[in-house]
């Protein structure tokens, strides 16, 4: 049996095929209907040509929808369950897992190739019960909250991660480097773990206002030495918690020039060209600033931000700011690509 996904075929190109259906491939799979995904500021690292990808490949990885089929050995969910899924398939039992570490899980993976991209009609979750979050049945069919937490499979996690990783908590000052989703789910992590001061810097008005919503006490939109001298102005010669959520050679080296002496980077933006372009080593070390951080345990994180998400104390949803269906896909690549839309929210 067949499906309907979007397919890489190169840079530049995203095309809706018919593709094989997963099916139950070992007795701890669950099969989820995706009712709800989105496209991720990750998957314009490809369409740009910026980095390598098999073509044709499916693609997406920020999953929710109902499960369809379950293994004889799956024991979290049940068909009929609405459930989300992190970037990333973890087993819940291994030495990484346990110590909240899911990416690094022995047993998962990434989403695609036979088990399908995301943005498509069906997956195959491998290790269910360790992979899926439950929603609470009376939240299942609720569109506003389902929104709400569909960030979750992802970018509010990834943000989450960033001011975790840059060790903010009740009263610090921190600033945030990017404008993207992911920065803009700092902004709002920041907040939940009590900040008293954001400051959140990027280029586009239009984001600067939406952080602002968020709970961003500070906005930068200047460019280059003149944003770092802004940010340093407003805080005094530096921040202590700088939260990194672009991954280019620039954002990090500017995140680095804003952080106070002995203070804390903490970088979540996905490493592009930076082990190349001069990363800023030699400031890291003349002022003792720490760099912590890497891609996002969002399994470890899904279950408290779920409870706020819940409990009408978190709303990442305005991040969506196109919705298309399965067939609008490739013009939702287009629009995060040409910057009309922060991230795409798509309903197969």
């Amino acid at each position: 049996m067949d499906m309907r996904a979007a397919v890489f075929r190169g840079p530049g190109e995203i095309a809706i095929e018919d593709v094989p259906k997963p099916a139950l491939d070992a007795p701890t799979d669950a099969v989820v209907r995706v009712t709800h995904t989105a496209i991720c500021g990750s998957d314009l690292w490809p369409y740009r040509g910026q980095e390598d990808r098999d073509v044709p490949s499916r693609i997406g990885h920020e999953p929710m929808g109902i499960v369809e089929e379950v293994g004889e050995e799956v024991r979290s969910v049940a068909p009929g369950d609405r459930v989300f899924a992190p970037f990333v398939t973890s087993c819940g039992e291994c030495e990484f897992c346990r110590k909240g570490l899911h990416t690094s899980c022995v047993n998962g993976g990434f989403w695609g190739g036979e088990d399908g991209g995301a943005q498509g009609e069906y997956v195959r979750a491998r290790h269910a019960d360790g992979t899926l979050v439950r929603v609470p049945d009376r939240h299942a069919d609720d569109e506003e909250t389902l929104q709400a937490i569909l960030p979750l499979t992802d970018v509010m996690g990834t943000g989450h991660h960033a001011a975790v990783s840059a060790g903010v908590d009740a009263g610090s000052t921190c600033i945030v480097v990017g404008d993207g989703a992911v920065g803009l789910c700092g902004v709002l992590a920041a907040r939940r773990l009590g900040a008293e001061r954001i400051i959140a810097m990027g280029h586009h008005e239009d984001r600067l206002a939406l952080a602002e919503s968020f709970g961003a006490t500070d906005t930068i939109a200047a460019r280059g030495e003149e944003a770092v001298e802004r940010a340093q102005e407003l805080t005094y010669g530096g921040a202590n918690h700088v939260m990194e959520c672009v991954g280019s050679t620039g954002a990090m080296n500017t995140a680095i020039e804003v952080c106070r002496p002995g203070g804390t980077v903490g970088y979540v933006g996905v490493p592009h060209g930076i082990e190349d372009d001069g990363l800023d080593i030699f400031g890291l070390f003349m002022d003792n600033i720490s760099l912590n951080g890497g891609i996002a345990p969002v399994r470890a994180y899904a279950d408290e931000l779920l409870a706020d998400v819940l409990g009408g104390t978190l709303d990442p949803s305005p991040i969506f700011t196109k919705t298309v269906d399965l067939d609008g896909v490739p013009e939702g690549y287009r629009a995060m690509d040409e910057r009309e839309a922060i991230k795409v929210l798509v309903k197969p």
